[in-house]
Formats: C-alpha cells, sequence, structure tokens
C-alpha cells in the first residue's frame, strides 16, 4: 500500500509540474485574427532514460495570424532548426531528440514561445534530464574487527541516480540480512548493528542500490565483519547511532510521506519509544515499523508539522532525539488569470493571486517579456499585484503572463486579452436539416461569435414573430430546444444574431418522424448449457425512413454485428446463439435504431448447469473416530445449491468403490463424520441442485481409524426347526466395514428357557449355527455376541425361540357339516390339543372329493379337493360344490412341518340345482319360413330336468330388435321344428335347461332364412357368437318354468355381462311372499362371497359393479342375507376381456361377403346335383332320394354340428365378428352314398307341442 502511495504521489508530482500550465483560451472561431494559445507541450521534468529511442520536446499552440514558434536553452536562445541533429515539424514548434549517444550535450532548461502580430505566449520552463548510470566507486574496503558485544555500522553510500532508490543488503548468493531490533538497514541504506554476535562473522556483506526508473541495480563490493569473542559481554546504556545530534529540522512538502528514524546501539538491545510533544498519542495516520525504529505518517498535511521525540532504552538508560517538522507546500493558484474578450474603451482587469509555504514571488509578464519591459499608459499595478487596464483599446490586446515561484516549484498560466468589435458571426452552417420524432425534443444550433454579444432571436417561417410559449427555448449558446414535439412544428425556422456591428441570420429545416417502438423485446432466459436459444426483437418506426432503419444487439456494451463468432447468428431482428456456454450470460440490449431516435430493449441471458466440483476438500478435527470434512463449494452456475453429498471409499474391502456416507443442507460447508473403526478412509463430496448432479471434488488424503471393539451385534437373528430334533441358527453378519478390527467371530450362547441350566456357548467365524439333539418344540433362549482381536461387542439381547417342529399327533374330533345351499356347505370340527400339535398351528386343511351324482346309484372316488385355513378356527365354509351330488371329507391340522392324521370320513349331500347349458345345440335345415333345432340335455344337470325354454327373436341390421317370443319344451324332447319365421331374416335362439330350482345359462346360435324354400343341412355362415350387445329382452316363462318358480315369485331371472360389470334382472311374480332380495357374487378363484344390501323385490335389476375382465363369477339371487339354501337364482357368468367388444353385424354382413358365400353355396348345390344326377345314372338313387327326403322332414332327434353350442353369457372375442369355414370343417361329418348328410341321433322319437308368445317388453 505505501509503494502504491508513493507511486501515486510520484504521478502526482509529474502531472501538477508538467500541468502548471494554464490554457484559459478564448473560443474564437480560427477565422477571426486572434492572439496565440499554447495548447500541448511536455511535462516540467523530461527525462532521458537510455532504453527510449527518442524523446519529443513538445509545443504545440494556435493562433490567427500563422505562428512562429522559437525556444530558449538555460535563458538563451536556441534554434533546433540550426541542430541538423534534432527532428523538427512543420508548422510546430515540437522538434525531437534521437537517443543516438550525444544526449549530454541536450541536457538543460527549455522554454518555447508561440507569436503571432498580436501577442506571444509561452510555456514553463522543461528541464532535460540526461541520468548518468550509477556505480559504485571500485574501491578496497578493509574487514572490521570488533569485539562482541560493540556496535557496528557499514556504510553503503549509494550513487546518485533518478529517484525512487531502494536499498537491499544481501550476501554474494543473493540472500537477504535478516533484520530485527538488534539489526537494520538505515533510511541512509547504512546497515546497523545495535550489538555485535558472533554470527554476524562473514565477508559477504553486499549493499545493492536499485533505481526502478532506468531499470537499474548495482552492487557495492563485499565487505567483511569479524566479530571477536570476549569472556564478558559489558552492559552499557543506548546512545543513537542515527541521527547523531540532540534534535534536527525535517521539512517535507504537503502530500509527502514522513520518515523519521532512530537507530540506537546499547547492550541489551535498545527498545524504541515515540512520542508527539504536546500530544498524548501519536496522529492515527502514524505507523511504526522496522521494529519500532521507524515513524511513517502518509501524505503529511499541516496537522502532522510539530516536535517528534523519540527515546531508545534499556534497564542501563536511555538517550533521546527531537525532530522538528515543517510542512511546506509549491505554489498553487488562487485566482487564476482569465482570458478575455473585451469590447473597446472598457476597462480590463486581469488578477492573479498565489499561495505556498514559503509564500511564492509573483512576476507578470506581457508576451513573454517582462511588464515593466513593455510600458502603456493606460495600464498600471495595484498593491495587490492585479492589473487594470483602463478604456482599453485594440493595441492593449496581449498575452498576459502570471508566473509563481517558491523552492517546490514554479507554476504559469497564459491570459488572452483581446480588445475588439466585430459583426456577429455564425459558425453553424447555414439550410441545415434536422429530423426529429414526435413527443421527443430537438436542439436547432446557432453557434456566434461576435463582440460586444449579439442578441439571438428564432422565428418560424410561416410566423414573423419570434417563436415563444413553454416549448420553446433559446439558450445562451444561440441553440433553440424545442420539446414535446408536434406535427405542426415541421417546417424552416431562421435564427437571427445581431450587435451593434450588424446583423446576420441563417435557416434550418425540421421534419418530424414518428418514433421507433419495440413491440415485442426479447424475454429473459434461464436455460442450461449447451443448448440453442433465440432472443427476438421486433420494432415499429416512421415509413420514411426506408433502409436507414436497423436492429443492433449488444452483450454488456460490446456491440455483436459482425461479430466473428460463428455461435453468433443474427437474422431478421432474432439473435440465435448456438451451443450456449457460461461466457454467453449476461445483459443483452436490442437497439432498433434510426437516424432520428433509437429504442431499446434488455433482456437476461442466465446459463444454469450442474454444480462444479467442491474445492479444498480437507480434513480437520481429527479424533479418533470422528472426523471434519470441509470444503469450499464450486461454481453453482446459477441454479442455488440444494444439498451435498459426502461419500467415501475404503481401502481394505471394497478399493475403489465410492459409497454415499451422509447428505448436508446446501447452506453446510463442513460435517462432523462418525466413522468406523479399523478402516483407511478417503472421502470426496459432490453437490446437487436443480439441474441434477455435479462431478465429485478431488478425493481427500487418507485417514486411517484405529482399531477397537465392534459396536454392535448381530441383528436379525432366525431360528428355524426344519427337523424335529434340530434348531438352525441364522443371523445377519455384521459387513465388514463394521468389524472395527481384524479376527471378527460370533459367540453363540442358548439354554432351554425356565430349566435353570447354564449357558451352553460356541465361537463360530460363519453367520449359523446348527444345534443338534434338543427335544422336539422346546422354548429357548439365545443370545449372539460379537468379538474381534481388540475385544468384545456390547452386551447381546436375548431372544426366545422354538427347536424344531414335528407332524401333529392328532386329528381333529366331532366334525360336522351343515349343508347351506346346493354349492356351499359349512364345517365345525373341535381343536386339536396343542400338546398334539408338536409345533406352531399354521391352522387346518378339509379335504374333500365327490362320491358320486345323486341321479346316479354307483359311486366313485373323484377328484380330491384341499383347501387350507390358516390360524386358530373350528369351522369353515366351502363353496363351489356340484349341486345334488354326494360328498366326503376329513379335516387335518398341519404346522410348518406338515399336516397331522386326518379325522374320520363324514358323507353329506348337496340339493338340487340349476342346471348346466344345454349341449349340442344346433339349428339346421333352415328354410324360408322355418328351421329345424336340435340338443342334447347338459352334461351337468344338478337335479332332475323338467323341461326346456326356448326364446327367440330377429336381430337384423338396425338398432331395434325384433320382439322376444317364448316357446316351453318337455323334459323328454331334443328337437323342435319351428315354422312361421320370416324369410330372408336373422334371428337369434336362445334355449335353457330346467330343473325343479330353476333354469340355467342359455346357449345361443344366430341364422338366417332363405330367400326360397330350399332344404339343406349346411348352416348358415351368418352365426354370431353368444355374447352380442344385444341381450335377452325380458321374457314370459313358460309354464314350466312358471310353475318351478312360482313359489319364489319371480320370473324370467337372467344376466347381462361386460368386461367390468353384470346385470341381474327378473321380473316380479303375482304371488310375492318376501319383501326382500339379495344378490351375492363370488369370484371363483378367490372363493370369497360378497353380498349386496336388501332390495326391494319390486325392483327388476341390479348391478354388479367392481368386476375384473376376463374372470369367471358365480352369481346368485337369494331371500336371505346369507350365502346358504336360500338361493332362488344362480348362474356362473365370465366377465369380456377389457378392450374388446361385440360388433354387431361383422364381416358376415358386408354385402361382397354375402355375395361370396351365396356364391359359393350356389357352386356345392350345382356340384351335389352333379352327384345326383351320376348316381341316378347308375340305377340305384331313385329309392335313396325319397330316403334323403324323409330324412329332412322326419322328427327324429338330429346331432346338431358342435360349434354352433355357445353360451347367451359367453364373451364375443375381438377377432369373432363372424363365423369362419372353420368352425364347420373340424367336424367329423359323413356322407351316404346317395348324398345326404347323416348325423347322430339320440333320445325319443316325439311330436312336440309348441306354443308360440310374443312378447315386446325390453330388458332393462
Amino acid at each position: 500500500m505505501r509503494l502504491l502511495r508513493k507511486i501515486l504521489l510520484l504521478l502526482g508530482t509529474c502531472l501538477h509540474m508538467s500541468c502548471k500550465y494554464q490554457s484559459n483560451a478564448l473560443d474564437i472561431p480560427l477565422e477571426v485574427e486572434q492572439l496565440p494559445t499554447i495548447t500541448e507541450h511536455s511535462p516540467a521534468s523530461l527525462i532521458a532514460f537510455p532504453f527510449e529511442e527518442s524523446f519529443p520536446m513538445k509545443c504545440e499552440a494556435t493562433g490567427n495570424p500563422g505562428l512562429e514558434f522559437r525556444w530558449t536553452k538555460n535563458g538563451q536562445d536556441f534554434d533546433p532548426y540550426q541542430d541538423l541533429r534534432l527532428i523538427t515539424l512543420d508548422d510546430s514548434g515540437t522538434f525531437i531528440i534521437p537517443n543516438n549517444g550525444n544526449l549530454t550535450e541536450f541536457q538543460g532548461n527549455y522554454r518555447c514561445f508561440a507569436t503571432n502580430k498580436l501577442g506571444t505566449a509561452m510555456s514553463e520552463e522543461i528541464e532535460f534530464v540526461v541520468p548518468n548510470v550509477p556505480k559504485f566507486p571500485k574501491e578496497i574496503i578493509d574487514p572490521i574487527e570488533v569485539m562482541e558485544g560493540q556496535s557496528v555500522i557499514l556504510e553503503c553510500n549509494p550513487p546518485k541516480g533518478i529517484p525512487p532508490l531502494e536499498i537491499y543488503w544481501m550476501t554474494i548468493r543473493l540472500q537477504h540480512i535478516e533484520q530485527d531490533e538488534r539489526v537494520s538497514v538505515g533510511l541512509n541504506g547504512n546497515l546497523y548493528f545495535s550489538n555485535a554476535i558472533k554470527t554476524d562473522s562473514r565477508r559477504d556483506y553486499c549493499c545493492f542500490a536499485a533505481f526502478p526508473r532506468i531499470r537499474t541495480i548495482v552492487q557495492k563490493t563485499a565487505m567483511s565483519v569479524v566479530v571477536k569473542s570476549t569472556n564478558s559481554l559489558l552492559e552499557r546504556k543506548p546512545s543513537l547511532l542515527t541521527p547523531t545530534a540532540k534534535e534536527s529540522h525535517t521539512y517535507l512538502m504537503k502530500g509527502e510521506d514522513l520518515q523519521l528514524e532512530c537507530i540506537a546501539e546499547g547492550f541489551p538491545t535498545p527498545k524504541v519509544e515515540w512520542v508527539k510533544i504536546g500530544f498524548h498519542e501519536l496522529p492515527e495516520r502514524a505507523e511504526v515499523e522496522s521494529h519500532g525504529k521507524l515513524l511513517t505518517v502518509e501524505m503529511v498535511n499541516e496537522e502532522d508539522e510539530g516536535k517528534y521525540m523519540c527515546r531508545a532504552k534499556n534497564p542501563h538508560g536511555e538517550v533521546v532525539h527531537y525532530f522538528h517538522v515543517t510542512v511546506e507546500e509549491p505554489p498553487e493558484f488562487e485566482i487564476e488569470p482569465q482570458s478575455q474578450l473585451v469590447t473597446i474603451g472598457a476597462d480590463v482587469v486581469i488578477k492573479c493571486v498565489v499561495k505556498g509555504n514559503p509564500q511564492p514571488s509573483v512576476a507578470w509578464r506581457v508576451n513573454g517579456q517582462p511588464l515593466n519591459d513593455v510600458p502603456t499608459s493606460n495600464r498600471k499595478v495595484l498593491k495587490d499585484g492585479t492589473i487594470s487596464i483602463h478604456n482599453a483599446k485594440p493595441e492593449n490586446s496581449a498575452v498576459y503572463q502570471c508566473e509563481a515561484t517558491n523552492r517546490h516549484g514554479t507554476i504559469l498560466v497564459n491570459a488572452n486579452i483581446m480588445i475588439m468589435n466585430i459583426q456577429p458571426l455564425i459558425l453553424t452552417e447555414n439550410n441545415l436539416q434536422y429530423m426529429a420524432v414526435e413527443g421527443k425534443g430537438v436542439v436547432m444550433h446557432c453557434k456566434v461569435f461576435s463582440s460586444p454579444a449579439s442578441s439571438i432571436t428564432w422565428s418560424k417561417a410561416d410566423s414573423a414573430n419570434a417563436v415563444e410559449g413553454e416549448r420553446f427555448s433559446v439558450h445562451k449558446n444561440g441553440s433553440l430546444e424545442i420539446h414535446n414535439i408536434m406535427k405542426e412544428d415541421m417546417g424552416e425556422y431562421s435564427c437571427f444574431a445581431q450587435n451593434t456591428e450588424g446583423k446576420v441570420a441563417i435557416a434550418a429545416t425540421l421534419e418530424v418522424k414518428d418514433p421507433t417502438r419495440i413491440v415485442d423485446p426479447p424475454r429473459d432466459l434461464r436455460v442450461l448449457a449447451g443448448t440453442t436459444i433465440q432472443f427476438s426483437c421486433q420494432a415499429e418506426f416512421d415509413p420514411s425512413i426506408g433502409d436507414d432503419f436497423e436492429i443492433l444487439w449488444e452483450k454488456d456494451g460490446m456491440a455483436l454485428n459482425g461479430s466473428e463468432n460463428a455461435r453468433y447468428i443474427l437474422n431478421d431482428g432474432v439473435l440465435e446463439i448456438i451451443n450456449v456456454s457460461f461466457g454467453d450470460q449476461g445483459f443483452y440490449v436490442c437497439v432498433a435504431r434510426t437516424p432520428v431516435d433509437q429504442d431499446v430493449a434488455v433482456a437476461q441471458l442466465s446459463v444454469v448447469d450442474v454444480p462444479d466440483p467442491p474445492e479444498d476438500v480437507i480434513l480437520s478435527e481429527h479424533n479418533g473416530r470422528s472426523v471434519k470434512l470441509q470444503w469450499i463449494p464450486g461454481d453453482d452456475h446459477n441454479s442455488s445449491i440444494t444439498e451435498f453429498v459426502i461419500e467415501f471409499e475404503e481401502s481394505q474391502h471394497e478399493p475403489g468403490s465410492w459409497r454415499e456416507m451422509m447428505r448436508v443442507p446446501g447452506n453446510h460447508h463442513s460435517a462432523l463424520l462418525k466413522l468406523h473403526s479399523h478402516v483407511d478412509y478417503r472421502f470426496r463430496v459432490y453437490a446437487i441442485n436443480e439441474v441434477g448432479r455435479g462431478r465429485p471434488s478431488q478425493a481427500t488424503e487418507r485417514y486411517k481409524t484405529p482399531a477397537s471393539a465392534p459396536d454392535k451385534n448381530p441383528e436379525n437373528i432366525k431360528i428355524e426347526g426344519h427337523l424335529p430334533h434340530e434348531m438352525d441358527i441364522n443371523w445377519e453378519p455384521l459387513s465388514p466395514i463394521e468389524h472395527n478390527g481384524p479376527g471378527l467371530e460370533y459367540k453363540v450362547s442358548y439354554r432351554r428357557q425356565g430349566t435353570g441350566e447354564d449357558w451352553t456357548e460356541h465361537m463360530v467365524k460363519r453367520h449359523s449355527f446348527l444345534v443338534k439333539n434338543t427335544p422336539t418344540f422346546v422354548l429357548y433362549e439365545i443370545k449372539i455376541q460379537t468379538k474381534n482381536h481388540v475385544g468384545w461387542g456390547p452386551d447381546p439381547k436375548i431372544i426366545t425361540a422354538y427347536s424344531g417342529e414335528d407332524f401333529p399327533s392328532a386329528a381333529p374330533e366331532d366334525v360336522a357339516v351343515d349343508v347351506m345351499n346346493n354349492t356351499m356347505m359349512k364345517v365345525r370340527w373341535e381343536h386339536v390339543h396343542k400338546d398334539k400339535l408338536n409345533g406352531h398351528l399354521g391352522g387346518y386343511r378339509i379335504s374333500y372329493w365327490r362320491l358320486r351324482s345323486l341321479l346316479d346309484s354307483k359311486k366313485t372316488h373323484g377328484d380330491k379337493h384341499t383347501l387350507t385355513f390358516s390360524g386358530e378356527r373350528n369351522h369353515a365354509v366351502v363353496t363351489g360344490l356340484r349341486p345334488f351330488s354326494e360328498f366326503s371329507l376329513i379335516v387335518m391340522a398341519f404346522n410348518s412341518r406338515g399336516n397331522g392324521p386326518g379325522s374320520h370320513p363324514v358323507s353329506f349331500k348337496t340339493p338340487e340345482g340349476v342346471p348346466g347349458q344345454v349341449a349340442a345345440f344346433s339349428v339346421t335345415n333352415i328354410q324360408k319360413h322355418k328351421v329345424t333345432l336340435t340338443w342334447s340335455p347338459p352334461v351337468d344337470a344338478n337335479g332332475v330336468i323338467i323341461g326346456f325354454i326356448l326364446q327367440y327373436q330377429l336381430i337384423n341390421d338396425t338398432e331395434e330388435l325384433g320382439s322376444l317370443m317364448t316357446l316351453n319344451i318337455s323334459a323328454d324332447s331334443n328337437k323342435l321344428h319351428l315354422q312361421d319365421l320370416e324369410a330372408l331374416s336373422k334371428y337369434k335362439f336362445y334355449l335353457r335347461c330346467c330343473t325343479r330350482v330353476g333354469c340355467g345359462p342359455a346357449v345361443s346360435e344366430e341364422r338366417t332364412t332363405v330367400p326360397e324354400a330350399t332344404s339343406t343341412d349346411v348352416a348358415s355362415f351368418n352365426i354370431r357368437k353368444s355374447g352380442s350387445r344385444f341381450p335377452p329382452r325380458k321374457t314370459t316363462v313358460s309354464p314350466v318354468a312358471n310353475a318351478t318358480l312360482s313359489s319364489i315369485a319371480l320370473l324370467n331371472i337372467s344376466t347381462t355381462v361386460s368386461h367390468n360389470f353384470a346385470n341381474i334382472s327378473w321380473i316380479p311374480g303375482t304371488e310375492q311372499t318376501e319383501s326382500e332380495l339379495y344378490v351375492a357374487f363370488m369370484n371363483n378363484r378367490e372363493g370369497n362371497w360378497k353380498i349386496s344390501d336388501a332390495l326391494n323385490s319390486s325392483k327388476t335389476f341390479h348391478i354388479i359393479e367392481g368386476l375384473e375382465p376376463a374372470t369367471e363369477y358365480t352369481v346368485r339371487l337369494m331371500t336371505k342375507s346369507w350365502v346358504d339354501n336360500s338361493s332362488i337364482f344362480e348362474d356362473v357368468i365370465r366377465t369380456s376381456a377389457k378392450g374388446l367388444a361385440s360388433i354387431h353385424g361383422g364381416i358376415s354382413n358386408q354385402g361382397w361377403f354375402i355375395g361370396l358365400m351365396c356364391a359359393i353355396a350356389l357352386l356345392t348345390l350345382i356340384v351335389l346335383i352333379a352327384c345326383f344326377v351320376n348316381r341316378n345314372k347308375g340305377g340305384k338313387y331313385s329309392a335313396k332320394l325319397n330316403f334323403v327326403s324323409n330324412v329332412l322332414h322326419s322328427d327324429n332327434d338330429e346331432k346338431p354340428l358342435k360349434s354352433s353350442q355357445h353360451s347367451l353369457n359367453g364373451d364375443l372375442k375381438g377377432k369373432d365378428s363372424g363365423d369362419s369355414m372353420v368352425d364347420y370343417g373340424d367336424e367329423d361329418t359323413h356322407f351316404h352314398e346317395d348324398g345326404s348328410f347323416i348325423g347322430e341321433y339320440s333320445g325319443r322319437k316325439e311330436r312336440v307341442s309348441m306354443e308360440i308368445k310374443g312378447n315386446n317388453q325390453s330388458t332393462a
């Protein structure tokens, strides 16, 4: 800081010396005659540094008429043009001194004079200094011999040179001589030893003098000091080595640094104190340096004057010195002479007042000559030094110089006094055109020079009066300023200047433009590094401006238009930056500019990225198993750090693998780490912000913790008994880093609980132990403790567990069965005693199997089904039984070892249920108005069949469906001829089988009647699978069904299924006895029933929601809120797969497909006819044709095509919108040699009486 202040002081001094010349030039146009004015000259001191090529002696000036320059050197005329070694310039007073080795001849004080016929201006003196190269004299210096304890002074006596001077004392090997309270370097450059010691002896004390301005360092001859030892060191009081007198005077200039020094000798080494006489303490700016021997006050002022004292003392006495400090100042103008332009006959006063310490002397000159050498009758000098000119005349025009001097310097100023009268001269160009923006302001210039001063007025061309109003202002310099410009201000203006010498005028034109306005400014952006961004800037401007409009872009004050950076793309007001980096962030300025005005918009670009790695990651506060980790966060890249993650790596178990140790908030920059023992750690840190995870820091040095006993025992201890007489103990081992030291082992201890036995202990290294020969299922106490080479882990916790289990040895007793309905029963039993369980009870298992159907007297052992019921329970409900069947079951207990013995078998029977689907339902012999339907009884009758219900309706391609017709069929029928159908119409047929309990699910088929009464056994191709989106409507139940359901007072119970819900509907009967109904359903995979709230039986439907797609359910309608024999309806349904739906019509209703199928049918018919003709030619087919006719019209039961059997509640897959030929080609069909189709027949030949009823009710 001191060096900086010295440099500033030096520069200030140079500037002070070079800038004392003041140029108070008048603002007179050059075309007007005027006095000379010096505009530039060299500084007061010009040093010829040897490394410079040349040295310009500058002198530049202006004036009219032309100037002549002359120089003086050391007060004598000096003509640079006569010396060919100098370089001179045309029309200039400057000459150049080349550095050709002869500079000493040009050393001296120079002054420049610039003269024309009106007067002479002069510069202050310029000293040209040619420094000599400083050198120490060559000399032989004798060694200095002193006794130990005596003082020593090594004199430097540096050569003279250009300041500043810097002194260094070093050895030959350039090692600095250490300074302390005993050894110091004085301001004069000498090296002082207050008292010598043996180690001061050396032969290479060298003084180095450095001159920075001339880049020179010189060395003095090395000096030798020999310190002789003595047996007795004589202590003595202090005396001053410097300064030597009792008091001294110090003079310095204001702004310089005061340095006062006291170096004393004595033994012991004296200490120096400083005081300012009359004050309690030193000035605030005072500093004591050099071990108390140097007092410095920087940039002194008048307050620092006074008397200072230094006191050097040791135990034997003291010595003092007084410094009288005086602060002086160089000359400075208080009132500076001013150049003046004065009219003829006026009085002129020129003042020059200066100050300084000592008081400067003031000398006046006129045109470079002493004032007394140029007498004038109307000029006099007043007592205070002021010059007064009375009734000034043109010949009094001159350059007056005021020069003030004291011992600290000289200042000079020129004052041009012009005495003249001149008519106005308008310096502004005539007929200038100005453009301004509406609403803004404009300044139209009218610069005038005149003497005396002119009055200036402005007027508009369409008015003879001067412009006036709040919006118009005429400034002192003649300019007209118009505020808040309007369109009507446009036009031509005139400026008039007038004084006593005349009047002149100029014209100016004003155009008013629409303002430029940015309508779509760029927006602030915050983007990820590496992306591409765009700033858009769109503006409006006056159309008359045309191509003079431009949009410019700047970043942080630097223009981007024309930038060589290829990442910046500018096009039509859009700035695109490719691959944005952090160097691109900053403020971007859009400038919409016209020759008249501009509009500016600013947008900020912030670039974000993951944080930089933390820096200076260090460990501190090492404390065994804890250490403090500190770091300095890296750049967060404009996204605040949310947290730091500390990772560790250890060299023994998983070297090179970094694992997370802990996280700390983003405003924390240190963490105390709790460590494991006997681990060689390294740590690193990475930061996280909203952008993501930054790169990790450099790893710390390794830190190894000392070994210690384990901190913990094993966890997650598991006891398993796989065999009756064993107990397998397993536990989660300690991780390697948790060992805390080498040689980790586990002590396994166990004993039977409550027996008072001693602990049985085993030391193991693995993490399991098998205890053999244990009693079956006995309670043990177990504990596990860790140990390593250092010691034992903490006391372990005791856990209890049982030894191995065996199979239960007893079966449940008093097993009873309660049949709840035709598919469900309830089983009860007595618990197996815990002594017979031989382990933890897992629960009970029920195994049951079907013996026979009650329609069949022969018993068979069906597949065994086993249900498991966990926990200690004594009853269970079994569902999914086959109705009208006889079953047998057993119950057994189980534990983890397995099942115990089964109970005595119990037999039971289920009541009747509704039958399954009708088998082999087929529609054949399709004609114009009739078809033949055949079927077989259901595979699962589930009771005594009492009849069948047939329903059918029209399902043509319209949304409207035909009436649902119902027909009752006797139980012993398997065939039906259905007549009175409409020709060329599609029908859907539903067939159900009924027992005394109710009717089962329907199977359905779709067929289309033919246009002609053609008999054929080939099924129509317009078969639609069950599951169509047209479910059966509400129906009237046949007398058979009605007789069965009359007791439950409900008719036509049916279900309709979607992928996630089912609808069960019914028609209330006339003999209703129950007022409430319940709907129950069960997922057949899970076996759990869910029952609805009570439903009023007058309601005709109930929707079951929340079903799973593609899942089979059992649905029941009941009169009680319990799943038992109160069920009055049961159905098995299957939901469709999600996203699949029935598509009505499908491909089979497309015209092209129907045409194709008709063509195939016709071709088949032609082939058959050809076969018949060929057979008839053999003479044996006429009888066969009669047989064919009998077959087609007989009452015999025909076997239907298997592929036509479909459940009414079945699913139609997404791809099954129409039937394919595959549905028919896979059947084992046979043709007799007469060509007729022969099926398999079953059942009895019986005429079926038919009752057809129409019903137009729609289903819910």
